[in-house]
């Protein structure tokens, strides 16, 4: 897809020059569709919050629980307070105190409600009155049950009576109505698994009475509306350990060393690592300092800050790699309050464990407690305690020097982009370069790191977006930084390619207008401009907010100022950014219309990269669609029709199939805006070709088959030998010297109308009388013959799509036939009543009856859909998916050639050739004493050969009929390939050639007798199972005439310039760019009406083209020349019609051309001399010649069953008349001949079906 990708390779003196090909790029070889990716459900359904928290303690300080002995001495502190150096009184308010302050620093924003020892009364007010205010919220219930039994095997709590002289049980299944959902539960008490593992038994009991009421209220956690189902099944529990467990009562550590865990990580994280570690390495620290680190949690500069966010990495980055990916998404991105706790979690999983507790949850996590991150946490611990002794002496919290860790995970992050391969697992630090981007330090290596990644694919982009980096980036165009702009805009552009519902977050946080300011700042390099451009196009489609409030933003007059750039692909997306903004958007189409833009698009309607032109095509086609149904005034109108005219000018006979097919989608919103007209022109040109009278009486059978409305059938050309399929360029009669009445019209269907406006030489001021009246002058008639003309493209893709559009007005003609309502008719919404229209500079006609244009009222007819604004816009006939096959640039990763594969055509062609090279210079040593009679291969073709044309490196012979061709290995004897060309009615193959010889992607041009050329891939390919199949085709020459001797259309390819010069049937030869895919030039031939070409030939090394014509003469053009300079030279010798002219020694001034004609005279000529140097008498009835400019060998074949072999000095080589090993049988009639461009091998065809190949008599 990219289209600065010309495969062209810059000779220097170091590097050798390389061979261009042609026809390779994206468009080519993939299917013009959208990228098959879906965005993965990275985006949470639903945003949770926790903004409620019950905190009951039941701790009844001083006494112990009956069922628990503890060891002496025994952990005592609670949340961080030991209860003993507190008055008994104030001890539980101290803790509960001290517990809601470390539950705030991690949601301040929620409602903290403490019920301190309570009765079952206390905690069901305390429950219900949460539920009631949290409303469809998270509720957090945190159970401290240190002082009370441990939970029953029937799923019970306990609390106390009034009095608290009695443990008074309190039911899970008298909670969970309490609670209602969603809610999460933490269990700080031993035996807390029991609790979590009725917990679920305890819900389904629930959902089952529930179904039996019929819907109680206690499930329904809302209020007001029908009751809902109860879903305590998705509740969240998090319990200190497992059903047969007791807490630690290690007197080192909190006796709520789980809730510790929680609430206080990295203090609980240092106090364990210091008791594992006691003078080992932190030698002079103990448990008091613990307290004492310097900092906030918040702030990242401080050694605290720093230790919270190093283990807020490592905790995502365990929980990332370990746990399902909508689990982690639930889990650590729903809720913020739910995300810290169990981050802390997975700390409380590893410090108790090593206390013989295993803390259980639900939903189950597995175990992280090995994870080799730990290993991480605790070097980077370790190095921040090192220096805690130094930072309690210094006043400065931030003196410290900052831990390495962020910087050694980025390290190994590149480690896996430049070592890794696609198919390994995705790399462990993607959660840490999250956090990397919260530091300015860090940040930039960061987003440069992360774009690499997202470079691998639309994979990495889901990867990266379920890790949770959306925030991130969204956050970050809030940033002045102008260095971030690059990193920033190309990530932006990845996350858009694979997932653009992202524009919404665009749009409503401002982030567009950061964009905005990369696509208008001139200093910025194009590609980012680019990547700003499709960012914008993304946020604008099928956006009503994105169009306005880029519109507001002034997002037009960037992209205008941009769309002559010289960088391509900013040119296309800039114009496809235009198009998708006025889409469905008539304030956008207004505003464009006051900067001339649709004027401004025209100049990339002749751009030399076929996508720029397509996405002028698309831009100019959504601003014609821009305006609901019937909201089109004059001055509208008067712009649709010029927009239409200029298309089907410019880009009707383009060379790429994407840009005509684009054209019939812009087309096809003139034909449902104007649709009345088209009606009108479509029921007058069945009048005007059948004579009949489109009644309800008329016959529908004949309608049907009617030329101009039957796809089956075309408009014929009048006065030819054969009917050919009128071109799109025919249509607009581009044709130098044939003009539109002489193709098309009898002398009675021409009326003449004065007009100062014409389509090149479209009959100037001749239309159909009927059609002129009913499209004002014409217009509509042209638009409806281009349609016509496409539905016979030679590209199939284009075809069928105008077939769609033609058969939707077709559709409508025969209904209002069928239906008698062509009496019964309305006006057309948006066309103007006994009014007629005429394009800008035009003057009306002479004498016009200007009928009011009538809109049929058809059956079932339902094309409009509404906007959701109450504008009712038209609904496409067809589509097609370019756009979206464009934005893959930005997603998928770079197309690999594999071209020294063994499997490789190149592979394979190259090893053979390579042995080859010493032969064929000792073939050419052997001409002069050698006969070339030896016939080294002999078949019998499918169909009559009517040209033969060998592999200009290999020995390989393509054979054409009238409509198939085969490829023959010479050297094995074997069928490569056979494919029917898909010729138009009636026409014939009669040029071929091969593009990109010597690569993998080399391919067959055929050229037909119509003016159409098609280019087939894997025609020479070695492999069986590779089809043949069609990269492009397109109509060259649009006005062949049929001469006298019917040679049809000729071709001459230049490998190293790309060019493709046709001609034949035709007094022009036209130029075409098969790299950029359009006509570069036309020459003129010369001569009267009756000359036509019929020999041609170019050579790449100079500038000159000569061809042969039908009168016998031979003409010399210079290829820079214009107009009717282009002959240099002619020269009237052949008395008869020129079957072969050939250029030699091309790259010298003492170029020489060799020429024959039908009545054997072969001719030498100088261009320098006005006469021919050397003439040479072949014999009578020639039918076919061919030259070998490197053996200075020429052979000419002709009715009378044999072939001359002529030296070019005119001297006799050999002459064929036998064919070998048939007992002397006679060979028939030849049709045609090819020499082999490198290897001494004539080919030869005959009428009789019979291939032969000559070489060098062995001696």
């Amino acid at each position: 897809m990219a289209m600065t990708d010309k495969r062209v390779v810059r000779v220097t003196e170091e590097e050798p020059e390389q061979e261009v090909t042609v026809l390779t790029e994206a468009r080519h070889v993939e299917k013009i569709e959208g990228a098959n990716t879906v965005a993965q459900s990275w985006r949470l359904k639903e945003r949770m919050k926790t903004l409620s928290v019950a905190l009951v303690l039941c701790l009844n300080i001083p006494v112990d629980p009956p069922d628990i002995v503890k060891i002496q001495p025994c952990a005592r502190q609670e949340a961080w307070i030991d209860p003993l150096s507190v008055p008994p009184g104030k001890a539980i308010e101290a803790i509960g105190n001290s517990l809601l302050k470390a539950y705030e620093r991690w949601q301040p924003r929620a409602r903290y409600k403490q019920s301190l020892d309570p009765t079952v009364e206390d905690v069901k007010k305390l429950c219900t009155s949460l539920r009631r205010n949290a409303k469809e919220e998270r509720v957090l219930f945190h159970y401290n049950g240190h002082g009370v039994p441990k939970p029953t095997v029937n799923g019970e709590i306990w609390v106390f009576n009034k009095n608290y002289t009695q443990y008074i049980p309190l039911s899970i299944y008298e909670l969970q109505t309490w609670m209602g959902s969603p809610s999460i539960y933490v269990y700080d008490c031993s035996n807390a698994g029991v609790i979590v593992k009725l917990f679920e038994q305890i819900a389904d009991q629930h959902e089952e009475e529930w179904k039996r009421s019929g819907g109680p209220s206690c499930g329904s956690s809302g209020s007001g509306g029908s009751p809902s189902p109860p879903s305590f099944k998705q509740c969240i529990q998090l319990g200190a350990c497992g059903a047969n467990e007791i807490l630690p009562m290690n007197p080192d550590l909190p006796a709520d060393v789980f809730t510790a865990c929680l609430t206080t990580p990295i203090n609980m994280a240092v106090t364990w690592y210091m008791l594992q570690n006691k003078s080992k390495l932190l030698c002079g620290l103990t448990l008091d300092i613990i307290d004492k680190i310097p900092g906030q949690l918040n702030d990242r500069r401080t050694m605290l800050g720093e230790l919270n966010w190093i283990f807020t990495a490592i905790t995502d980055t365990i929980a990332w790699n370990t746990l399902p990916r909508d689990l982690f998404q639930k889990l650590f991105r729903q809720d913020l309050l739910v995300a810290s706790l169990f981050r802390n979690f997975l700390l409380a999983q590893r410090i108790m464990r090593s206390y013989d507790c295993t803390p259980v949850c639900s939903p189950k996590l597995p175990p992280t407690h090995q994870h080799p991150m730990w290993d991480a946490w605790d070097l980077a611990l370790e190095l921040c305690l090192s220096q805690l002794p130094t930072a309690l002496k210094s006043e400065d919290p931030y003196s410290l020097v900052h831990s390495s860790f962020f910087e050694e995970q980025l390290t190994a992050f590149q480690v896996w982009l430049n070592l890794g391969h696609q198919d390994r697992n995705p790399p462990e630090q993607l959660p840490v370069v999250l956090q990397v981007l919260l530091s300015q330090v860090h940040r930039p290596r960061a987003l440069e790191l992360l774009g690499s990644f997202l470079a691998l694919g639309p994979w990495a982009v889901n990867l990266v977006l379920s890790v949770g980096i959306f925030p991130y980036v969204l956050r970050l165009l809030q940033s002045t930084a102008r260095e971030l702009r690059p990193m920033l805009v190309y990530l932006w552009a990845k996350i858009l390619a694979v997932d653009p519902s992202c524009k919404g977050d665009l749009v409503r946080d401002n982030g567009y207008k950061y964009f905005l300011q990369v696509l208008s700042d001139a200093s910025m390099p194009a590609e980012h401009r680019t990547m700003a451009a499709f960012v914008l196009g993304v946020i604008v489609w099928d956006h009503p907010d994105g169009q306005r409030v880029v519109l507001q933003g002034s997002l037009l007059a960037p992209c205008l100022e941009q769309l002559n750039d010289s960088h391509p692909h900013l040119r296309q997306w800039v114009a496809l950014c235009v198009g998708r903004v006025w889409h469905h958007h008539p304030n956008a189409r207004w505003t464009g219309t006051r900067d001339n833009a649709h004027e401004k698009l025209y100049t990339l309607l002749h751009d030399p990269v076929p996508e720029v032109r397509a996405s002028a095509v698309f831009a100019l086609g959504t601003f014609m669609s821009s305006l609901p149904s019937g909201d089109q005034n004059d001055h509208a109108r008067a712009i649709d029709h010029a927009i239409a005219i200029t298309l089907i000018t410019s880009v009707a006979g383009d060379g790429s199939p994407l840009v005509r097919q684009e054209l019939v989608v812009a087309m096809q919103y003139l034909v449902q805006m104007y649709e009345s007209s088209f009606l009108a022109v479509a029921r007058q040109c069945h009048r005007d070709d059948s004579g009949a009278d489109l009644s309800p009486l008329s016959n529908l059978s004949s309608l049907s088959h009617d030329p101009t409305l039957s796809p089956s059938n075309s408009l014929h050309r009048m006065g030819g030998k054969s009917k050919t399929v009128m071109s799109p360029v025919q249509t607009l009669g581009s044709s130098p010297d044939v003009s539109f009445s002489e193709n098309f019209m009898s002398p009675t269907q021409i009326k003449k109308t004065p007009s100062t406006h014409s389509l090149s030489s479209l009959g100037s001021s001749s239309v159909f009388s009927g059609v002129n009246s009913l499209s004002y002058s014409g217009k509509y008639y042209r638009l409806w013959q281009t349609l016509v003309a496409l539905e016979h493209d030679p590209f199939p893709d284009v075809a069928k799509l105008a077939r769609l559009v033609t058969d939707y007005i077709r559709t409508r003609v025969l209904l209002s036939a069928r239906d008698g309502s062509e009496g019964r008719t309305e006006s057309a919404p948006g066309t103007p009543v006994n009014k007629p229209i005429f394009m800008a500079g035009e003057s009306p006609p002479a004498s016009i009856e200007t009928p009011t244009p009538t809109r049929v009222r058809v059956r079932s007819h339902n094309n409009h859909m509404d906007d959701g604004n109450g504008s009712s816009f038209l609904k496409p006939i067809v589509t097609t998916e370019f756009v979206e096959w464009s934005s893959k640039n930005f997603i998928l990763p770079q197309r690999q050639d594999s071209l020294s594969s063994p499997s490789s055509p190149v592979h394979n062609f190259h090893t053979r050739s390579s042995s080859r090279l010493l032969a064929e210079s000792e073939e050419r040593r052997s001409v002069g004493t050698n006969k070339l009679d030896d016939q080294v291969f002999y078949h019998r073709n499918p169909g009559p050969p009517a040209l033969l044309l060998f592999h200009p490196i290999n020995p390989l012979l393509a054979v054409a009929d009238k409509g198939n061709v085969t490829v023959w290995d010479v050297e094995r004897n074997q069928n490569l390939s056979h494919w029917h060309n898909c010729n138009g009615s009636g026409s014939c193959i009669s040029a071929l050639a091969v593009l990109n010889p010597g690569t993998s992607s080399c391919f067959t041009a055929t050229a037909c007798d119509d003016g159409t050329v098609r280019v087939w891939r894997d025609t020479f390919a070695q492999q069986p199972q590779n089809d043949v199949s069609l990269v492009t085709a397109f109509q060259a020459s649009p006005d062949n005439n049929p001469s006298s001797r019917d040679a049809g259309m000729l071709m001459s390819w230049e490998q190293d310039t790309s060019m493709l010069v046709v001609g034949g049937d035709s007094r022009v030869v036209r130029l075409w760019d098969l790299r950029e895919e359009r006509k570069t030039a036309e020459l003129l031939t010369g001569g009267d009406i009756t000359s036509f070409v019929t020999a041609l030939h170019s050579h790449q090394a100079g500038p000159w083209i000569v061809v042969g014509c039908s009168d016998g003469y031979v003409r010399l053009l210079d290829r820079r020349a214009s107009g009717t300079k282009t002959v240099v030279r002619q020269w009237r010798e052949h008395t008869s019609c020129v079957i072969s002219a050939h250029l030699l020694n091309a790259s010298q001034s003492s170029t020489k051309i060799i020429t024959g004609s039908v009545d054997g005279e072969v001719r030498l000529w100088d261009m320098r001399q006005s006469s021919s140097v050397q003439v040479c008498q072949s014999g009578p009835d020639s039918t076919a010649m061919a030259t070998h400019a490197n053996a200075h060998l020429f052979a000419v074949g002709s009715v009378n069953q044999e072939i001359a072999v002529h030296h070019a000095s005119g001297s006799l080589v050999n002459t064929i008349k036998y064919h070998d090993g048939f007992m002397g049988q006679r060979i028939a009639p030849v049709s045609c001949l090819a020499f082999h461009p490198r290897r001494i091998l004539l080919a030869a065809g005959t009428t009789d079906s019979s291939i032969s190949v000559y070489g060098l008599a062995r001696r």
